[in-house]
């Protein structure tokens, strides 16, 4: 069968189980069968959702499985509610990013009620990289998108999925996503709480706590765009939480910003950025970083750091 004959049979097949899910709810069908009907309406949205993604109808086919997701939650079935509301953001991805947000959402919660935190922080990645893929632009989308991101970072941090043991890992790998894309989008209070609550997550951890040191240098890099006494307030108070950050490369780079910042010296931040730069290579972030730091020098403009 072609596309187009799987699609005219999934949309029959949404309208019989449509039928089923009206014909469960009168009085009779209540008393005598009506979990029946509509177990039966789940199956055939399913079907009708894997149809839909045969003849590339995204979004059809996300519906879909949303509806058998809904059905599976009536049914008091959470596991295979998650799952659907996963497939239809899977589905969803490739024609409405933000629908297939909110399908994730949606699975996140239950797996959260259900304790399931390890894949709840691993759909909350998902959710990260459809951002990282929709954010191509981020002037264009600054105030639209970047409302998403504060609502999404409310979002991430659920104590269970933060704090759950095992899952640490998992879940600052999206809060970090969300921190950078904050930083970007000059929601630099949000990236500077995400940043100091990762960095006290893992700098008495074993096994992480030698990336505390780039976390607090990223908090105090978003402090010192929005005010350099904040920056110098900030560093101060890494260095007491965290001893080993006074001797990290990171702390000595920003103590010689603040001070060049300080005295208006342009050339001394640049060479104090070269001079990093030439052992551990820059990345594009903290290249727009250090960027937007050094424009607040008096008379820099739009100088770069070379």
């Amino acid at each position: 069968m072609d596309s187009a004959g799987k699609e005219r049979e999934a949309v029959q097949l949404m309208a019989e189980a449509e039928k089923r899910v009206k014909g469960s709810h009168s009085f009779l069908r209540g008393l005598f069968g009506g979990n029946t009907r509509v177990e039966e309406a789940c199956e055939m949205y399913t079907r009708a959702a894997n149809m839909f993604k045969i003849a590339k109808n995204w979004s059809a086919a996300g519906n879909a499985f949303c509806q058998a997701a809904k059905l599976h939650m009536q049914l008091q079935s959470k596991h295979d509610s998650a799952t659907s509301f996963v497939d239809a953001g899977n589905a969803y991805k490739k024609a409405d990013p933000q629908e297939a947000i909110n399908c994730l959402n949606a699975a996140i919660d239950i797996y959260t009620d259900m304790g399931r935190f390890t894949i709840a922080a691993k759909h909350h990645i998902t959710i990260a990289e459809i951002y990282e893929a929709e954010l191509v632009d981020i002037e264009k989308v600054r105030g639209r998108r970047g409302r998403r991101i504060s609502r999404e970072t409310s979002a991430l941090c659920v104590p269970g999925i933060a704090q759950s043991e095992g899952v640490l890992s998992s879940a600052n790998k999206c809060l970090l996503k969300v921190a950078a894309y904050a930083a970007q989008l000059e929601q630099y209070q949000k990236a500077i709480e995400i940043y100091e609550q990762v960095g006290t997550n893992t700098m008495d951890n074993p096994l992480l706590k030698y990336s505390a040191k780039e976390y607090f240098f990223k908090a105090a890099l978003c402090h010192f765009i929005v005010d350099e006494l904040n920056a110098k307030l900030a560093l101060e108070k890494y260095e007491e939480m965290f001893p080993a950050f006074t001797d990290s490369r990171e702390c000595k780079l920003l103590k010689k910003l603040l001070e060049a910042h300080e005295e208006q010296n342009s050339e001394a931040y640049t060479e104090a950025v070269k001079e990093f730069d030439s052992i551990s290579r820059l990345d594009q972030w903290l290249t727009t970083m250090l960027l937007r730091i050094k424009k607040t020098i008096q008379g820099e403009g739009d100088g770069d750091l070379k």
